[in-house]
């Protein structure tokens, strides 16, 4: 496989004698075949699909593609703006080959949400005319039109629609949209038939996430559990993905009162089970940014990371974290003075969020609205 210096010195060859910008040749009638780049996390897949409804809309009769990590494509399957999900797979594919696959699809247009030096790289040789991107150190040489990156309390899906509005594409859509299958839905509503939950008020608890610093702790999301179901009579769902039952059940042991794990599940299936709920407290995680994007009032617990850039997007959602530190939005996976913005986020402060929450929603409802229809 080549290296990734070999790649940097084969792009600066290529970027430095062709860069320039052709915005101005850029209209419908010369982009038939577009591809868009996101690379890494579910929540940031999920998070730059207003681009891909917004580019259907400017440009319908184009195709349009994807190209994500191979254990988020199950976020885009189904969409129905994108008509052939590309993916990477870092355990068995090579870079040289998937720009060989993606070279082969002769795209007029690539557009590099991500701009990382592989995606840079990728953009760059994929023999598109247009290439898209962020300025980001050398791998702006990989792209002839520039989106000026912004600065501050940007949230990523405004961030990931400034590529639009570069190439003079009005971003009409902004929110981001979870495909849910028939057989997903199904699966969903069987299991919460199973458990005698129809009629209940479902409230879903997420202890997992990516970062071990984003994990608010076992112990308080038990003790969530517990005041949830005394304050509001809800019946507590427990999420999981891969590698997180063990958590789960933990969180499940410590609660005084009765809770639900929910079985092993793809991901749309994940998604179909957290459609049926009212609410959800979550990490900062993939499951947090599906919940939102299915309109399930959501709270988003934070730290080391930005709320204002990553938190749950839209209408009728809130984020709480330990405000006061001055260590957070750290960014970092690992705490040298012990994860105290999480450590030290009360039970106290996370119901108190919720209960905010709790009210905004209540407005014009009845405790019978909360029972998803069938």
């Amino acid at each position: 496989m080549t290296s990734l210096t070999e790649f940097r010195i084969l792009a600066y060859t290529i970027f430095f004698s062709a860069h320039q910008n052709f915005l101005s040749t850029l209209d419908n009638e010369n982009i038939g075949r577009i591809l868009v780049i996101k690379l890494r996390a579910i929540g940031d897949v999920l998070l730059s699909t207003p681009v891909v409804q917004n580019l259907n809309a400017h440009f319908p009769h184009a195709s349009i593609d994807f190209l994500c990590d191979k254990f988020a494509e199950e976020v885009l399957l189904g969409n129905p703006w994108i008509s052939k999900v590309q993916t990477f797979d870092k355990r068995v594919d090579s870079s040289v080959g998937v720009i060989r696959k993606i070279r082969a699809e002769k795209y007029d247009l690539v557009i590099d949400l991500f701009s990382n030096p592989r995606s840079a790289i990728i953009a760059g040789l994929s023999g598109a005319k247009f290439r898209v991107g962020f300025p980001f150190r050398w791998r702006k040489y990989a792209f002839n039109i520039i989106i000026p990156p912004r600065n501050g309390n940007i949230h990523n899906v405004e961030f990931n629609l400034d590529a639009l509005r570069r190439i003079n594409v009005p971003a009409e859509y902004t929110h981001p949209f979870f495909p849910l299958s028939d057989r997903a839905v199904n699966f969903a509503k069987e299991w919460v038939h199973g458990q005698g939950l129809n009629d209940r008020m479902i409230i879903a608890l997420n202890p997992g996430g990516g970062w071990s610093t984003k994990r608010w702790g076992f112990d308080h999301y038990a003790r969530l559990g517990d005041l949830l179901t005394e304050h509001h009579n809800a019946a507590i769902i427990l999420l999981w993905g891969p590698g997180e039952e063990g958590d789960a059940k933990l969180v499940q042991s410590k609660m005084k009162s009765p809770s639900y794990l929910i079985p092993r599940t793809s991901l749309s299936e994940l998604g179909a089970i957290i459609q049926r709920c009212f609410f959800l407290v979550s990490n900062d995680s993939g499951p947090m940014h599906i919940a939102a994007a299915l309109n399930v009032h959501t709270l988003g617990i934070f730290g080391p990371t930005n709320p204002r850039q990553q938190g749950p997007y839209g209408e009728g959602h809130r984020w709480v974290r330990n405000d006061g530190l001055d260590c957070l939005e750290c960014s970092l996976t690992s705490c040298p003075i012990g994860n105290i913005c999480m450590t030290q986020l009360s039970v106290d402060r996370v119901i108190e969020a919720f209960e905010d929450l709790y009210t905004a929603s209540e407005k014009n409802r009845t405790v019978k609205d909360y029972a998803r229809k069938e």
